[in-house]
């Protein structure tokens, strides 16, 4: 089995052909092809972790769809003095599709 471990949407995922992810926001249309710089790569028991070895390392995707994840609800209280806030937000995301690792 190959999977790799890349930076994607300043995290780190593990992939593998046919995954998908969610990540952050990432710039670019639906269909376009994305390239995730590896930080490690398992090719059955061959473990690569050296950083020459991981600049040939090409990990591809295909942006399928730009979406907004769940509504965070943010309330911030104080006792007796009257001060109540209440603020919301929903994150920006993409999903992709994981097509190849080379």
């Amino acid at each position: 089995m190959v999977y790799a471990i890349v930076r994607a949407g300043g995290r780190q995922e593990k992939v593998s052909v046919g995954d998908y992810v969610t990540l952050n926001r990432v710039a670019g249309e639906a269909g376009s092809t994305l390239e995730l710089p590896a930080l490690l790569l398992v090719d059955g028991d061959k473990v690569t972790s050296a950083a020459a070895d991981l600049a040939k390392v090409k990990v591809t995707a295909e942006i399928l769809e730009d979406l907004r994840g769940p509504k965070i609800v943010i309330q911030k209280f104080k006792n007796k003095t009257g001060y109540k806030k209440r603020q919301g937000h929903r994150q920006e995301l993409t999903k992709i599709r994981i097509t190849g690792i080379k």
